[in-house]
């Protein structure tokens, strides 16, 4: 119960969360009022770096989402070209992670990473077409225990400033294992083969929980 209430939170957040207390205590030190102000953000700090535990279906039939969010594409694409997979088909599920959402990152599935490949880019808002492009963003491939391709894209947003990798290439990987996180609003593309969507557009994504995709 307590975990559920104050989960832990990622070590990205522990630097942060003590600069919010400072500032809290120099705010108190001029007023009540700046002090509740830097009060609330220090529970915003902690609320945003939470890293609550997720229960994992773990199962090679489903996909099961990378993020906390909402479902804004549903799609047919080309495979990315930085992987030189742009003259395969993929469908892709694209979730936006806004700054109230949690943004420790998890993979889709059991398998092992092939690739990871960071491209240095701009910080367009994430909801947006030319962020797949454009933003600064993080790249998976990752092979799942049938030989599937399935690619986990990181992506920068507005006023994120940082994609945090905590995997590497050749790592095996369970469904639901943590890959990384994103700071302060961002957005997670997967794209996969040889599964049929489960989610449709305006749908809230719960990383680790909520099935994208099926066999």
């Amino acid at each position: 119960m307590f975990s559920k209430i104050f989960p832990k939170i990622h070590a990205e957040g522990y630097k942060f969360l003590v600069i919010a207390g400072i500032i809290t205590i120099i705010f108190y030190t001029f007023s009540d009022f700046l002090g509740l102000v830097g009060f609330v953000l220090t529970i915003w700090v902690y609320y945003f770096f939470r890293d609550p535990e997720r229960t994992i279906i773990n199962d090679d039939n489903f996909l099961v989402s990378p993020a906390d969010g909402e479902v804004i594409k549903v799609e047919e694409v080309d495979g990315p070209k930085e992987l030189n997979l742009e003259n395969k088909k993929f469908k892709k599920i694209s979730i936006f992670m806004n700054v109230f959402d949690c943004h420790v990152n998890r993979s889709p599935c059991a398998g092992k990473i092939e690739e990871i490949l960071y491209k240095p880019g701009k910080f367009f808002n994430a909801s947006l077409d030319k962020a797949s492009e454009d933003n600064e963003r993080n790249y998976y491939r990752i092979k799942d225990n049938q030989n599937n391709d399935i690619i986990l894209v990181q992506i920068a947003g507005l006023v994120a400033r940082r994609i945090v990798c905590e995997s590497s290439k050749d790592q095996e990987l369970k469904q639901g294992d943590r890959v990384g996180m994103i700071r302060f609003g961002s957005r997670a593309d997967v794209y996969y083969e040889n599964y049929d969507p489960l989610v449709k557009v305006g749908q809230t994504a719960i990383s680790g929980e909520t099935l994208l995709a099926k066999k």
